[in-house]
């Protein structure tokens, strides 16, 4: 298999048309699994993709093609450079069309590097702490993911760029009797990761469920801790884009415009993604392989720079590439890998829950959709742990729900928000995993109806 690197310069020497792009990522994987309190499977994967972009201009106009392949023949690159060349004559002009970045000094740093890789020994310090969970009583299942993904871009007009990615997320789910309940965390390298913490969590979540309640569908004062909340507020930044709030297809759209600059909540609560964030970061530049409404590839190896979605509680910024920022007047931003949610206060999730009267404590989210982008309402599942908050305690679990809710009207009507820490979104952790959220209060949380899913 070629250099990354080498592949970059061969394919952007065989380009014929005006223009070319070349990324590729290499990517390590390692996985642990484990089943009613017994490792079953671990491995260890590596794998090549990289893309070809070919650009043809015409006057003021763009076409563009791209190809995406797996292979590592290096007697096959001139066939997919070839097979992109043709996709760009055949295409329909681009609507996000720009001149290409130019490349401003040496290539960026560690451009020579080969990929970072990742193996099962990175799991190391997981294994004692799980091996005396597997000695409990309670039965448990889960898995711990690692990733690593080196890419480079490469560009005919001088760019060179590369960044390494690494990402790691561990779940414990844990059963005793009929009573489930789910705990997860994210992290770079496990090292900040504690399994007796883990499993205590999952140990008093299983605690309460040794009593159980049915209750109605309705509206509850809930608390939500760290991720639920990012499962809710993933779904608001990917609605978050410019194109469509300004066409009126969104719930960021008003008369004449957008929504930026409305007010939602006197906390003051700030939505942000920043490429730079401890432990959270991510590509600080666009690497796209195709675009879309908020992203381009005429946009490829600009930086990226901490975008404010929501800034002490009004809605700040939406996602526009180059392209679409010149159109409608607004500022390029460039959507995040990461999300994080600050500006509340100190507050533990147990504190919280020491302040409910009467309420829910609803730990896990499932099943998330869209159901209206006009409002940016959300249905789904609970699962694995609604809990009944009496006078300050948990005292109970409760059936499950399904719910309806929209994440603006939540920022808009929270009552509490407290102390911000890294979490893992259990919805959207195969996409999505770099976040610090919050606890939240609603006083008013929609259950729409009972659901059987147990």
């Amino acid at each position: 298999m070629i250099a990354a690197q080498e592949l970059v310069e061969r394919a952007l020497a065989l380009s014929t048309v005006d223009e070319a792009m070349v990324l590729v990522t290499d990517a390590g994987e390692a996985s642990l699994r484990w089943a009613g309190n017994s490792m079953t499977t671990n491995g260890v994967s590596t794998s090549r993709s990289w893309t070809a972009i070919a650009i043809v201009r015409d006057g003021t106009s763009a076409r563009v093609g791209a190809v995406t392949s797996s292979t590592v023949d290096a007697g096959s690159v001139a066939e997919v450079v070839r097979a992109a060349e043709a996709a760009a004559r055949a295409a329909q002009p681009a609507e996000d069309a720009m001149d290409l970045l130019t490349a401003d000094g040496p290539p960026g740093p560690g451009w020579a590097e080969g990929p970072a890789t990742t193996g099962v020994g990175v799991f190391e310090g997981l294994v004692p702490g799980l091996a005396d969970g597997f000695d409990g009583a309670d039965r448990l299942y889960g898995f711990a993911h690692h990733q690593v993904h080196t890419t480079w871009l490469g560009t005919s007009t001088g760019i060179r760029r590369r960044f390494t990615q690494p990402t790691g997320s561990i779940e414990i789910n844990g059963k005793r009797g009929d009573a489930s309940a789910w705990v997860g965390t994210s992290s770079l390298d496990f090292t900040d990761v504690s399994i007796p913490r883990l499993l205590a969590d999952l140990g008093t979540r299983l605690d309460w469920s040794a009593r159980t309640v049915a209750l109605p569908a309705g509206r509850y004062e809930t608390v939500l801790p760290p991720s639920a909340v990012s499962d809710l507020m993933i779904p608001l930044m990917w609605a978050m884009e410019g194109r469509g709030a300004q066409e009126g297809h969104t719930a960021l759209s008003r008369r004449g415009g957008t929504r930026v600059g409305e007010r939602l909540t006197d906390i003051p609560l700030t939505l942000f993604s920043d490429p730079h964030a401890d432990r959270l970061g991510y590509a600080p530049f666009v690497a796209a392989t195709s675009s879309s409404d908020t992203l381009s590839v005429f946009d490829n190896g600009m930086d990226a720079a901490r975008v404010d979605w929501i800034r002490d509680g009004v809605i700040n910024a939406l996602a526009y590439p180059r392209a679409a920022a010149a159109e409608f007047g607004a500022p390029v931003a460039v959507p995040g890998d990461n999300l994080l949610l600050t500006g509340g206060g100190d507050a533990s999730l147990d504190d919280m829950v020491a302040r409910t009267e009467r309420g829910l404590l609803l730990t896990t989210l499932w099943y998330i959709r869209e159901v209206d982008p006009a409002t940016a309402l959300v249905t789904g599942l609970t699962r694995d742990g609604v809990y009944l908050v009496e006078d300050g305690a948990v005292t109970a679990s409760v059936n499950n729900f399904r719910f309806n809710e929209s994440p603006l009207d939540l920022l808009r009507r929270t009552t509490e928000v407290g102390a911000t820490e890294a979490t893992l979104p259990r919805e959207w952790k195969d996409w999505f995993t770099r976040t610090a959220m919050p606890p939240m209060r609603i006083p008013d949380f929609h259950m729409s109806s009972v659901s059987q899913a147990q």
